[in-house]
């Protein structure tokens, strides 16, 4: 019988168990991107708290282009020597780190004057207002050799593997979301062509970091709008992507939704009232494919988690907020095998000085 706590391995990486804390945008880094004391000691405090792998919050993979404030970066070769270091630290406490690597796209409202931003079309955001400048296939080309390179840069870091953030609205999911794809040329029209540049990006990753490097995307498995990116087009992509070389798929799906767009869609956003609401979608997934899938999205019942892993071809399961309030819960949970987090997905962690449980925050004002 599998366990939430079995020892696995995916590619070449031992886990010492099948939670993954899923990348989190901190706001803890300095200006440039580089890693603060206050960052670093997060991620230790995760790691001794039991998780198996850490996905990192996301990363920026050129100078110019920064989503969000006080996120990680790795556009240059001046991030290797510091995240050595630290992923020293880390491995030393028998966790695994992952370093999660995104362009943002008009996904943003940050610094949006200063700086050019990228879209696959001139398509206005329908919840931010940023239209993006179209990119051209040489921008194309920039930005797929930007990934390529930010992954020999983990790599050279020491970080145990990449992932690819292909979901959540930014720009990769805009590509794949015919709402804000309108191109007409093999980037745009069908969906083998709007999932070209994620082809590309994992083809020119795998040939700069090799063969046992594992390289890891996160996936809507639908934006659950009508003329957005479907279920059966993930399913689609996934195929392509076990065929190319991905070594595992964490599925998750539509968020930052603004609320008359949630009522809307009332019919088909029921689940994320539930636990583990993407779970049908990525079993779904997991029975096509012979690599791991990941499960992310309110996972915060041990026993259902067990149920999932035991009934479903589902392998491992990524958690966030329960880690912001419980950065021990994994411990925790070693302990009390019937246990539930104690998060409650109030989604009151975002704080301008770094994301934290607004409960902990509460608690170390007193």
């Amino acid at each position: 019988m599998k366990s939430l706590f079995d020892n696995t391995t995916l590619s070449n990486m031992k886990l010492k168990n099948r939670f993954f804390r899923s990348a989190t945008w901190e706001a803890m880094a300095d200006s440039k991107g580089h890693m603060t004391e206050k960052l670093r000691n997060l991620y230790l405090e995760l790691a001794r708290g039991g998780v198996g792998t850490i996905i990192t919050g996301y990363a920026f993979v050129t100078e110019d282009e920064q989503p969000n404030p006080k996120m990680m970066g790795i556009y240059d070769d001046s991030f290797i020597e510091e995240n050595k270091v630290f992923t020293d630290k880390l491995h030393e406490l028998d966790t695994n780190i992952i370093l999660q690597i995104a362009y943002g796209g008009s996904q943003t409202n940050f610094n949006v004057g200063e700086r050019t931003i990228l879209g696959p079309s001139s398509v206005e955001h329908s919840i931010y207002g940023v239209t993006p400048q179209e990119a051209t296939k040489e921008d194309i080309k920039n930005l797929i050799n930007s990934f390529a390179d930010a992954s020999l840069r983990a790599k050279m870091s020491g970080f145990d593997g990449v992932q690819l953030h292909a979901a959540h609205g930014y720009i990769y999911s805009q590509f794949l979301n015919p709402h804000y794809n309108k191109r007409t040329d093999e980037y745009g029209g069908n969906i083998e062509n709007r999932a070209r540049i994620i082809f590309e990006t994992l083809e020119a990753v795998r040939e700069k970091v090799g063969t046992n490097f594992p390289i890891l995307i996160k996936i809507n498995c639908s934006d659950f709008i009508d003329d957005g990116f479907s279920f059966e087009e993930c399913k689609y992509v996934c195929k392509r992507l076990e065929e190319l070389g991905i070594d595992a798929i964490e599925i998750s799906g539509v968020v930052g939704a603004k609320t008359e767009d949630v009522r809307l869609r009332e019919r088909n956003l029921r689940y994320l009232k539930k636990e583990s609401y993407f779970r049908k979608y990525a079993a779904e997934i997991a029975e096509e494919l012979n690599i791991p899938v990941i499960l992310v999205g309110g996972n915060r019942s041990l026993d259902l988690m067990t149920n999932i892993l035991e009934n479903t071809k589902i392998e491992y399961f990524s958690l966030s907020r329960p880690f912001l309030r419980e950065p021990h819960l994994i411990n925790r949970w070693i302990l009390e095998e019937d246990s539930v987090a104690k998060c409650i997905s109030c989604g009151k962690c975002l704080d301008a000085e770094g994301n934290s449980c607004i409960f902990n925050r509460k608690k170390s004002d007193k």
